[in-house]
């Protein structure tokens, strides 16, 4: 929930930039109708934002490290539902993908950058 070295010294976002950050993040719940849907969306969104906006290019950033820390976590609960442990780990996980991305989403909408905790930075 810290600003970005990258963000910290920059302006503060325009109101455009916060709706495109925040349909970023909120558009990762697409993974819940698609799984892959989580990660094609935020994709689209960094791709095509990121050279004219700094603020949505840093969250997107965020965004899609986040998803693929979520899909390997649901991988190595899937394979532990071998051992039974796996068939709690699946919903807690799923639980917290749900509502850090609903935090995620209202501080982008507030302009600020957020950080998904217990999340692989993967994208830099």
């Amino acid at each position: 929930m810290t600003t970005s070295d990258a963000s910290a010294g920059a302006a503060a976002p325009t109101r455009d930039e916060c709706h495109w950050a925040m349909l970023s993040h909120l558009s990762a719940m697409l993974m819940y109708l698609t799984v892959i849907g989580g990660f094609i969306a935020p994709l689209v969104i960094y791709v095509l934002k990121r050279d004219e906006m700094p603020f949505v290019a840093d969250q997107g950033r965020e965004t899609l490290n986040f998803q693929i820390t979520a899909l390997l976590a649901l991988c190595v609960a899937g394979v532990l539902m071998w051992v039974l442990i796996g068939f709690v780990l699946v919903p807690l996980i799923l639980l917290f993908h749900f509502v850090v991305t609903i935090i995620a989403t209202m501080r982008a909408s507030e302009g600020v950058a957020y950080r998904y905790p217990l999340c692989l930075r993967l994208l830099r």
